[in-house]
């Protein structure tokens, strides 16, 4: 069976002032989201399915889903503040969605095979889509279960236009990750030789391999989550620290697979113009075409 790639595209990007996951930056219009669908196809990916709002879904439908018809199966869930596991209410205080881990869960009854997860707005490179089809074509099943996460240097997924926040990843001596550990604030000054990062720390960019266990954690520690910080107007159930907590539980193993593609976020407005640059310069290395869909 072929993956699924689940793409979490719920978020407006508030610091960068718009809808960036349909933002054109390729040479023909193409879109940061338009390139991991199509890395996902020549990976093997036999269908998408995004993590949207409601809000916006008739935009998203017709300026990005429309495009990827007769190429791969494209199906949608809703992600919202009221879409809560059976005995939890939504605070009259909250206003946001409830993260990522809250994402990846709103598409528990949509995926049942094996699965990537990304972030709309990040550009992985063909190597990161590569590497995961070939983990979860291959995945087995085993006593605990068996995920995967596409690590980046520190260094190359800085911005210079603000502060980013980054999950710094440890490993065991088998190369499997121990745990994720949310760093928020990291300016690009702050990273290099006698800083405080040196830039070679190893990052997850929300570039995962799960296989359908995933759902089970995330539901018992959602439940969790709810019932210590559902009060909280602003808390978040992020995806990193879910799997951490998975892995600290001897409930699954998490290989980290190490990618030499390039790596570039829209996170402000002003990165857009690096971002065009970057994928202009892999074009004209003929890595992608000059249209992709």
């Amino acid at each position: 069976m072929h993956p699924t790639l689940l793409v979490l595209a719920a978020g407006m990007g508030s610091r960068y002032g718009g809808l960036k996951q349909v933002d054109p930056v390729g040479p023909s219009g193409e879109s940061v989201l338009d390139y991991a669908v199509y890395d996902a196809i020549r990976a093997g990916f036999g269908r998408v399915v995004f993590v949207i709002r409601r809000d916006f879904e008739e935009l998203f439908r017709n300026l990005i889903g429309s495009k990827y018809s007769g190429r791969i199966d494209v199906d949608y869930v809703f992600q919202s503040i009221e879409e809560l596991p059976e005995g939890f209410t939504t605070p009259d205080s909250r206003e946001k969605p409830w993260g990522t881990g809250h994402a990846v869960w709103c598409a528990r009854n949509a995926i049942k095979e094996s699965f990537a997860v990304i972030n709309a707005d990040d550009f992985y490179g063909a190597d990161s889509f590569a590497q995961l089809g070939q983990f979860l074509s291959q995945t087995k099943a085993g006593p605990l279960a068996n995920f995967a996460m596409v690590g980046f240097r520190l260094a190359n997924t800085l911005s210079e236009n603000g502060a980013v926040s980054r999950g710094v990843c440890a490993t065991n001596t088998q190369g499997h990750l121990e745990k994720i550990t949310e760093q928020t604030g990291i300016e690009s000054t702050e990273v290099g030789a006698g800083k405080s990062y040196s830039g070679e720390e190893i990052v997850s960019m929300n570039c995962w391999g799960f296989t359908k266990e995933i759902f089970a954690g995330l539901d018992q520690q959602l439940r969790e989550f709810l019932a210590s910080h559902g009060e909280e107007a602003k808390s978040e159930f992020y995806l990193p620290a879910a799997v951490s907590n998975m892995i600290t539980r001897q409930e699954a193993n998490v290989s980290l697979l190490h990618t030499e593609s390039a790596w570039f976020g829209v996170t402000y407005r002003e990165d857009k113009p690096h971002v065009v640059a970057a994928i202009s310069d892999l074009v004209a290395k003929n890595i992608y075409p000059q249209k992709l869909f």
